[in-house]
This record gives C-alpha cells, structure tokens and sequence, in this order.
C-alpha cells in the first residue's frame, strides 16, 4: 500500500488569505498546506479520500492519471468543493466516477452540484454512480474498507480503514465501539486541529493521546490550522512514532 497525502490544512488552508503570522509567512514547504485529502493505491486500485477546493491543484502535482473511486468523509465544503474536476478521469476512462457516500453526503453534493444529477445532461458534466454507505464494512473492486463513525461537534463523519491504514479527520468524538476498528493497524492520520480546544476538531493534546492509546507504529496529524504552529516546532515536541503530516508526504507499507 502507497499512501500519498493530497492536503493537511483546515478549511481556510495555509497560507490563510490576508494572514502575516509566523505560519503562513514561513518558507518552509511543510507549513504550506492545502485542503484536507488522501490518495490511496492498494491491489492496483487508486482510491481518493474527499475532493476539497484544492483537488485539481492536487491531481497535477502529484500526475495522478487515473481514479478508481471516492470516499467522502463528510459534506463539509473543504471536503466536497472539488468534486466537478473528476470530469477529466472521466474523459480519460470512458466511465462514471465510483462515489462512495452517506445519503446525507449524497444529498449535500445534489445540492452543491444540481447540474451533475439533474434530468437534463448538459455536454462535459461529470458523470458520477453514487454507491451509498452506512458504517458496515463494504468493498472497492476487491478492497474491503471499513468505516469507522465519530461525531464533527453535532455531524456524524466517517473515517476509514482499509487493511493496515486509518484516515479520520474533521472528528472530535469517537467512542469506545468505534475505536476498537482503529486497533491494530500500522499507520494512522488522525485530526488535530491546533492547540487551544475546538467545538469540533482533536486539539495537538487530544490526537496525541488517542494515538498512544490506539498504538499504531506510526501515527500522522492533519487538518492543521495555522495557529497549530510550526512544522519543525511542533515536531519537535512529538513523541518518536507521531509526526505531522505534510502535503505531497508519501507512506508506504
């Protein structure tokens, strides 16, 4: 398994616009963060985890030349925005884009997209098969994937599993049931936020904990606001097996 970070930022990402703090002045490339996304290629399958604002950027930075399906966490805008940019996955594989969603999640991008689902195909829309989810183990063409539910404040979201790798972000709550799938594995990306405490997102202290509690041989954070601090800084005060993730980062296992 290859796993390729897309994105780490939070909605506003890094830089934020009209921001000169330390952060979002920096040079260094790991405090320049994009919107939240993962790329996954398991058993010859490449599998993208949301499709935020910054997913066309993403898709070229990266030349990812084909996709097989997308999961989508939750129907925040940060998470969902970019999803019209499949059409060029469609032009190249002459087939619908496999989506894998909640019907709250379905019902979110009817909204956001009205010209994708509508009775009236305009030319070059994206074409898209909508597979609905609930939080019960379901398979991508072989690869079985396994949602693991939290709370986003009062929003229900999904995480995912898929063999030895856990991807949950945008959480702040997941209970003592749902933790038990995140045992075992290798390699967790996990929500943390900032320091100070959040409506609705793991602080650093909170993802810190659940990642010593569940004991992954690596854990990484993303969803990072620019009041988090530095790459390097904050690095530093990690223990070994946690770092924070950054964008383009690739984990292989």
């Amino acid at each position: 398994m290859k796993v390729t970070i897309l994105g780490t930022g939070t909605s506003q990402g890094i830089p934020v616009i009209a921001c000169h703090c330390k952060v979002c002045n920096s040079n260094n490339p790991k405090d320049k963060r994009l919107r939240v996304s993962v790329l996954i290629e398991i058993d010859d399958q490449k599998i993208i985890i949301d499709t935020g604002p910054d997913f066309r950027q993403q898709m070229l930075r990266e030349n990812v030349q084909d996709v097989n399906a997308i999961l989508f966490t939750h129907q925040h805008k940060d998470h969902v925005a970019g999803m019209d940019d499949i059409r060029a996955f469609n032009h190249n594989s002459k087939k619908d884009m496999d989506i894998y969603c909640t019907a709250e999640v379905e019902e979110a991008l009817i909204r956001e997209f009205p010209y994708v689902f509508s009775s009236y195909r305009y030319p070059g829309v994206p074409e898209v098969k909508i597979h609905n989810i609930v939080n019960k183990p379901f398979e991508i063409n072989g690869v079985k994937i396994t949602p693991i539910e939290g709370l986003h404040y009062k929003l229900p979201v999904l995480g995912f599993r898929i063999k030895d790798f856990v991807y949950f972000t945008d959480v702040n709550f997941i209970s003592k049931k749902e933790k038990e799938k995140m045992k075992g594995v290798k390699v967790i990306v996990i929500d943390a936020l900032r320091r100070k405490p959040h409506i609705s997102h793991f602080t650093l202290d909170q993802a810190v904990e659940l990642l010593e509690e569940l004991k992954p041989k690596k854990g990484f954070l993303t969803h990072i606001s620019h009041y988090m601090g530095s790459h390097d800084e904050v690095n530093k005060e990690l223990p070994d097996f946690i770092k924070l993730a950054y964008d383009g980062q690739q984990i292989k296992f």
